[in-house]
């Protein structure tokens, strides 16, 4: 059968191109914050000593103050999909899978609504959580639930597919496993690297998301590079460079754990 693989030159050329692509604006980014001081032309690491000098503290205390938001905000969404979405994924797969379609369509609807119409949609809700749990940015956890289902759903949802779920749990259950031990100890296992995806990409979309948290005067990550940005351009874009740096390390570091566990399941 004739194959459409294409040859390592090609393979090495896309990978070229794709790499240049990526590394163009990282570059252009650096440079930006590295640009000689007025009446100089070398070039000059003085932005980045000074957004490191305490005595600037207070300048960019709103960026300290929306990364450490932004970073409980993917805690909290994390821990949302979870313990509450992944769940509810297997308990459908088990239990009706019949309405896999329709909860299929439910959690890959909020991609086709816009944030600003989300947001519209949320204010209501919001109004009242206010009045109930305050206005603490952490609630903007709810509101990023929703908008990370599509793209969690995907990766969970690939992992559940390519294991007999059905077949696991009977035998655990057979065994004498309750049913939290069967999700705990047998099914949750298997989905590691989906569960590890879905993790990651909910993390990037929290550290990421600017529209629904400026809408609803929450403070994160993204507002206050905004903010920053119209005080000290060079300081928001080294800022910037450091949240992808940070993004790149937590990317790593999920990667590695995940392929540890994979390894100890191996052995």
């Amino acid at each position: 059968m004739k194959t459409f693989a294409p040859s390592p030159l090609i393979r090495w050329i896309i990978g070229i191109v794709v790499g240049v692509v990526f590394a163009v604006p990282f570059v252009a980014t650096v440079l930006f914050t590295l640009a000689p001081l007025p009446g100089t032309d070398a070039l000059t690491p003085t932005r980045w000593l000074a957004v490191f000098n305490p005595a600037n503290a207070a300048k960019y205390a709103p960026i300290w103050t929306g990364l450490g938001n932004s970073l409980s905000l993917a805690a909290v969404t994390v821990a949302l999909v979870l313990f509450l979405f992944t769940p509810t994924m297997v308990l459908v797969a088990l239990k009706f899978p019949r309405l896999r379609r329709g909860f299929e369509f439910l959690a890959l609807l909020p991609i086709s609504i816009p944030a600003i119409v989300l947001v519209v949609g949320l204010a209501p809700i919001y109004l009242q959580i206010g009045r109930t749990l305050g206005t603490g940015a952490w609630t903007l956890a709810f509101a990023y639930g929703v908008l990370v289902l599509p793209f969690t759903y995907r990766s969970i949802q690939a992992s559940i597919d390519a294991i007999d779920i059905k077949t696991l749990s009977e035998a655990a259950r057979t065994l004498g496993a309750g049913w939290f031990a069967v999700l705990v100890r047998v099914i949750v296992p298997n989905l590691r690297q989906g569960l590890l995806a879905a993790s990651l990409i909910s993390v990037a979309v929290v550290l990421g998301e600017f529209t629904i948290a400026s809408l609803l005067n929450r403070q994160v990550l993204q507002t206050a590079l905004v903010l920053i940005n119209r005080q000290d351009a060079w300081a928001a874009a080294i800022f910037t460079l450091l949240a992808l740096a940070f993004a790149f390390v937590l990317l790593l570091i999920i990667g590695r754990a995940g392929r540890l566990g994979a390894g100890r399941k191996n052995s």
